[in-house]
């Protein structure tokens, strides 16, 4: 999957990215491949992961010593919580970015990550939020519904969430309706510019 994903996802930065010099705070990283990825990629960044599972944080510490990146220590968050305290040290960010997360937590962690995207961008930062989404209530292919099914059943507070929906907590959250860019394998990446 990362193998797949990844180009397409670096190559739709570049316009969104390739100017800034800041910040960039990613939310859930996993693994860290991503997080390596992008650094490698805007070197120009700070490209600060996040995760609140400690195998993760391990895992990304391993690939940013694997692909030779200077140690930066992946810090434990948990986009549910008020989470914009705990990088006042790193704001105004150029962006917070969450690649694969919303469909799989809580909707609360969705709410948590545009409230302290809000609290903690810069003037002109963005929140960005990839992965699958529906549109009007619809999914985006055949297997983003059966993946879909699968997300909720093991655990009914999880699924492929509605970008309609995610617009309208980002609106209440001060952002401006979102820019999406389509993706290969029904994935979308969803911009948020705050108004």
């Amino acid at each position: 999957m990362f193998e797949r994903n990844s180009p397409p996802i670096v190559a739709a930065l570049v316009p969104l990215l390739g100017a800034c010099r800041g910040t960039v705070l990613e939310i859930g990283s996993g693994t860290g491949q991503h997080a390596g990825a992008c650094q490698l990629a805007f070197p120009q960044l700070t490209w600060q992961p996040s995760d609140r599972e400690p195998q993760h944080r391990a895992s990304i510490a391993a690939w940013r010593a694997q692909l030779r990146l200077e140690p930066r220590a992946a810090l434990d968050i948990d986009a549910a919580t008020d989470w914009a305290p705990l990088v006042a040290d790193l704001a105004p960010l150029d962006a917070v970015i969450a690649m694969n997360v919303i469909h799989i937590a809580p909707f609360a962690v969705a709410k948590g990550i545009l409230r302290g995207a809000a609290r903690t961008l810069g003037s002109g930062g963005l929140c960005l939020l990839y992965g699958p989404f529906k549109e009007d209530g619809a999914h985006t292919g055949a297997g983003n519904a059966t993946f879909d099914e699968r997300l909720r059943a093991e655990n009914p507070a999880w699924g492929i969430r509605d970008i309609g929906e995610v617009a309208e907590m980002a609106a209440a959250e001060g952002f401006a309706p979102p820019d999406v860019t389509v993706m290969p394998a029904n994935n979308r990446l969803v911009t948020l510019h705050l108004s």
